[in-house]
């Protein structure tokens, strides 16, 4: 089956979902303001850069979290799908999503967003397929730790390689959707890279690459730049 895979941050919504979710627990009163703010726009500006250290990113994003039941998380992750994501959905991506499904294609996201923040996001544009920064539970809780390697820049290739492995499905024909130059090493890798109102490198990079540039929040239907 030919993949329709899909960035999610910047790509099929319109925001980060990961700084959102910091932004989520001030409001909430759930960190420290001042300090947590700071720090989640240093590490948002390291990754707009493209030096982000993922490990420290992800534990400072879990740390919060580390010890709270699944239950008492979901009934947060709700509040946060209302307050911030839903005004965050574009018609356009439903739009492509559906195009691709039309086809028979099989949609699949890979985000460097964790997959506590992500999954509910995925399931409300209908992909169950979603590929993060996997979280560790034990006993019905998160612990703040991850499994395996985490979905960055040549991260997601790894780990997009070992799902592909036990799916039994390829890269042939394969389709990628993102926004951010951190995803050059995958976009270089599938026969049908695209880049989704890219930030500035990537749109040279693809411009540069004959690679189309699309924008999806310009109406209800995908548009070629």
């Amino acid at each position: 089956m030919t993949l329709a895979i899909f960035d999610l941050d910047n790509t099929l919504i319109a925001g980060d979902s990961d700084h959102l979710w910091g932004e989520f627990l001030c409001h909430k009163g759930l960190v420290d303001d001042r300090q947590f703010r700071a720090e989640n726009d240093r590490f948002y500006a390291d990754y707009q850069r493209g030096n982000l250290n993922i490990e420290a990113y992800v534990e400072f994003v879990l740390a919060p979290l580390a010890g709270r039941s699944l239950d008492e998380l979901a009934s947060l992750h709700a509040d946060f799908m209302r307050e911030a994501i839903d005004a965050l959905l574009l018609p356009a991506a439903t739009t492509l999503i559906e195009h691709h499904r039309a086809q028979g294609h099989r949609p699949l996201i890979i985000t460097a967003t964790n997959e506590f923040i992500t999954r509910p996001i995925g399931a409300r544009l209908g992909i169950a397929d979603l590929l993060g920064c996997a979280v560790e539970i034990h006993d019905g809780k998160l612990t703040g730790g991850t499994v395996g390697t985490l979905t960055y820049r040549e991260g997601k290739v790894t780990r997009l390689r070992e799902w592909l492995a036990g799916q039994n499905e390829s890269l042939e024909g394969a389709w990628f959707y993102s926004d951010s130059h951190n995803d050059l090493p995958l976009l270089e890798l599938v026969d049908n890279p695209v880049a989704v109102d890219p930030d500035d490198q990537l749109e040279l990079a693809a411009r540069d690459r004959g690679w189309p540039v699309m924008t999806l929040r310009d109406g209800n239907e995908p548009r070629v730049r």
